[in-house]
């Protein structure tokens, strides 16, 4: 397998790049790409370390070197959130460099699953969508918002609220990647027991984690460290399904429309990207109503990113 990392001397995408070295599979290869004249240095940094994947770096204007041949291409270039910026802060700058990415990966690895990170991602998804249409080779199949940081926060959080270990605590994230949009279905965690008070200052909580960083980071940048943590856990995921494994993990896809045409849910990864969509099960009365008040947000986001692209 081939995973190719755009915007690879990022925050982000260093952290990826270590993450990956360590947690591919013998043999895989790893190629870094970014804009900056570094990341090269960043390839020979972490090939140093001893596991068998072998890793190459690329910069400049063009990726295409580095997509040649990728089987899994992770998309983490763009800009940090700042104090005072919320997702959709970003999807000026943002959206025009996920919009050039995609156009490569269209014309060099159209068969490859595409992960996004940068954000907003309940819009930047909709704009790679978009392109990859525009270019004849849209596979919903193989497009994916990675959403997986709403899962391990959830995880982190309620394993510490509940004295859960954390290794086995299994929390279900739907919806989108920002504020309201995000759902986590505390009702379905085995072995929880909650007390009415305590939903809605947690679900509150996971949903503004990303604030809670930038915050505390004070102007320093956003959640990278675990951000990449979420991305090489979904990558490893994706890797393992395009192996013939099966794995279920949540990430936001373009299903059948019943929520938004995008939306993030329980998906069972498979040899060509998403085998099947999965039910979200059964919802407590608080997240039924959560459910229903995110969806004018989550489709405007997505309405935004398809405007971007078809104007």
């Amino acid at each position: 397998m081939k995973v190719a990392v755009l915007g690879a001397a990022g925050g982000i995408g260093q952290a990826l790049a270590l993450l990956l070295k360590l947690q591919l599979p013998a043999g895989s290869d790893l190629a870094l790409y970014d804009i900056a004249p570094v990341t090269p240095g960043v390839a020979v940094d972490v090939s140093h370390i001893p596991t068998a994947v072998n890793v190459k770096g690329f910069s400049g204007e063009d990726p295409t070197p580095a997509l040649e041949g990728a089987d899994v291409v992770l998309i983490s270039a763009g800009v940090a959130r700042k104090p005072g910026m919320d997702r959709s802060d970003l999807f000026n700058i943002n959206a025009g460099i996920v919009r050039g990415l995609i156009e490569k990966v269209a014309v060099t690895c159209p068969k490859a699953c595409v992960g996004i990170i940068t954000n907003p991602v309940n819009t930047t998804v909709a704009i790679a969508a978009e392109v990859l249409k525009k270019a004849g080779v849209y596979d919903k199949r193989k497009l994916f918002g990675v959403t997986t940081l709403d899962v391990l926060r959830s995880e982190t959080f309620v394993a510490e609220l509940k004295g859960l270990n954390v290794s086995r605590t299994s929390v279900p994230v739907i919806g989108g990647h920002s504020g309201v949009t995000i759902l986590p279905l505390l009702s379905q965690v085995q072995y929880a027991k909650w007390n009415e008070d305590e939903i809605e200052p947690l679900t509150k909580r996971i949903q503004n984690a990303g604030t809670e960083v930038v915050n505390a980071k004070a102007g320093g940048g956003s959640a990278t460290l675990s951000m990449a943590q979420a991305a090489a856990r979904f990558a490893r995921s994706l890797v393992k399904g395009l192996s013939g494994e099966t794995v279920v993990e949540c990430t936001y896809v373009e299903g059948d429309g019943k929520y938004a045409r995008f939306f993030s849910q329980p998906v069972r990864l498979g040899k060509e990207g998403v085998e099947e969509i999965l039910p979200i099960g059964p919802l407590s009365n608080f997240e039924q109503q959560a459910l229903e008040n995110m969806l004018p947000t989550l489709r405007a986001d997505i309405e935004l990113g398809e405007k971007f692209i078809n104007g």
